[in-house]
C-alpha cells in the first residue's frame, strides 16, 4: 500500500467514526456516493448492509430516486452550459 492509499483509508475511517451522523445517515450517504460513482458492486454491497441494518427498502428506493434526480439535473445543466457556449480550456476537456 502506498502513501496515497493509506491516506485515503485513514480519511475513510475518520469519516466513518464521526458522531455527528447516525448510522442510518452514513448508510444512505454511502449508498448515494456509490450510485453516483457508478459502481454496481459497491452499490449492491451498500444496499445489503443498509437492509441488514434495518433500513427499509422504501427508504433505499427514495434515496435512489433522489440521487437519480440530482444527477439528472447536473447532466442537464452541463449540456445546457455546453450549448450556451461555455468553453473549457483545461486538460480534462475534449477538444
Amino acid at each position: 500500500m502506498d502513501a496515497k492509499e493509506l491516506y485515503v483509508m485513514q480519511a475513510l475511517e475518520k469519516a466513518g467514526a464521526t458522531e455527528h451522523l447516525s448510522d442510518r445517515e452514513k448508510h444512505l450517504i454511502g449508498l448515494a456516493v456509490t450510485i453516483t460513482r457508478g459502481c454496481a458492486y459497491c452499490t449492491g454491497g451498500r444496499t445489503q448492509k443498509a437492509l441488514a441494518a434495518g433500513i427499509p427498502q422504501e427508504s433505499l428506493t427514495a434515496a435512489t430516486d433522489l440521487v437519480a434526480a440530482v444527477n439528472a439535473g447536473v447532466a442537464v445543466r452541463t449540456v445546457l452550459q455546453g450549448i450556451e457556449g461555455h468553453s473549457c480550456d483545461g486538460p480534462e476537456c475534449a477538444s
